[in-house]
């Protein structure tokens, strides 16, 4: 199975809506194999955000991300990445359909509630960014099967 990091966004957590976003994701199927609240640090978010470092909104990003801590987390499911971004929607909410978590909670393009990978190669990258090995854990929900059929699990 796939492992996706997620990251929700000071907006989430000044809006209080960590609990509705968890669920959404519980609700789905996703499992939760890591969970930590955290302060991001500068040094921290040029290396996730080096691709932006030289665009002219990025002293913004930055401001916007050290505001409050946030919920760093490792979903896992089958193509966990895809189903992940396919629930958070477009980047700038005011693009995001309804019923994405962008799209249901967020007007913004920078505070846009939650980052999600973007790849299963970013995935891998950014966990081991934001995690520590003995952070993710290993472990068979009960429910599995009747999360997927024998042949998907």
């Amino acid at each position: 199975m796939e492992r996706t990091l997620v990251i929700l966004k000071p907006s989430a957590m000044a809006r209080n809506l960590v609990g509705n976003i968890i669920t959404r994701f519980e609700q789905k199927g996703l499992i939760i194999a890591g969970m930590k609240m955290m302060t991001l640090t500068e040094s921290l978010l040029t290396e996730h955000y080096a691709h932006l470092v030289d665009k002219p909104f990025f002293k913004s990003l930055l401001a916007s991300m050290t505001a409050l801590p946030v919920i760093v987390v490792c979903l896992k499911g089958k193509d966990a990445v895809a189903v992940v971004r396919a629930m958070t929607g477009a980047t700038n909410s005011r693009n995001a359909a309804p019923g994405t978590i962008r799209g249901d909670f967020g007007m913004s393009g920078q505070e846009n509630i939650i980052h999600a990978s973007d790849s299963v190669e970013n995935a891998e990258i950014e966990l081991q960014r934001f995690f520590r090995a003995d952070e993710i854990f290993e472990f068979t929900p009960a429910n599995l099967k009747f999360l997927y059929a024998p042949n998907e699990a």
